[in-house]
């Protein structure tokens, strides 16, 4: 009924896909490591939040939109690409003392779900990808394939969801060495930034595909 094809290699496809480093991971272990195991939750639950919006949006097919409209494109893309240069910028420019932690606006568990869900968000590239990766799996005759697609997503996030709880758990384990030693999380404030911004400008000069 749903038409759900080959799980079992889908599934797989998940577990490689999500062990694959990217954006997500090395914001999931920076904000564990810096601010400790609940705020890495937090950004876990943010990421995934986002997937759980591109899902919704490839069932109800409006990510088709962003694969047929140049504008549409181009204009998540500068978005994205300008929010994540904006917290890298952010970061870079984190000032502490020896005596003093970090305090910087956007931290804690709270910022760091918001900040994960919209770099998620406003990354095309991901909405694409579900659009594109989800169908492969789903028979377009089946009676009700919008909700094999729902399936599907619901899927790769539980994956991803348990492989992004296993890297906020060990991020945490950085975070009583960088409390005993604040000018190494500085230095890690101006790494993440660093990468930060180059992926917004990767993003930002991507094509549509």
């Amino acid at each position: 009924m749903l038409g759900i094809q080959h799980f079992d290699a889908f599934l797989l496809a998940c577990i490689a896909l999500n062990l694959t480093p990217g954006l997500d991971t090395f914001y999931i272990l920076a904000r564990s490591g810096r601010e400790g195991r609940a705020v890495g939750m937090g950004a876990v639950l943010g990421i995934n939040a986002g997937c759980v919006v591109h899902t919704l949006a490839a069932v109800l097919g409006i990510s088709a939109i962003l694969m047929t409209s140049v504008w549409a494109f181009s204009v998540l893309k500068y978005l994205g690409a300008a929010y994540l240069i904006w917290v890298g910028l952010r970061m870079l420019m984190t000032r502490q003392t020896a005596r003093q932690p970090t305090e910087t606006r956007g931290r804690g568990a709270a910022a760091a779900f918001r900040q994960g869900m919209l770099t998620n968000v406003l990354n095309p590239k991901v909405a694409l990808f579900y659009l594109a990766f989800l169908p492969q799996f789903v028979d377009r005759h089946a009676t009700h394939p919008q909700l094999g697609l729902l399936v599907l997503g619901l899927s790769f996030i539980g994956t991803g969801m348990t492989w992004s709880t296993v890297l906020a758990l060990a991020g945490s384990h950085i975070h009583s060495l960088l409390q005993r030693r604040p000018r190494v999380g500085l230095w890690m404030d101006r790494v993440c930034g660093g990468v930060l911004l180059g992926f917004g400008v990767k993003l930002a000069l991507q094509r549509q595909s």
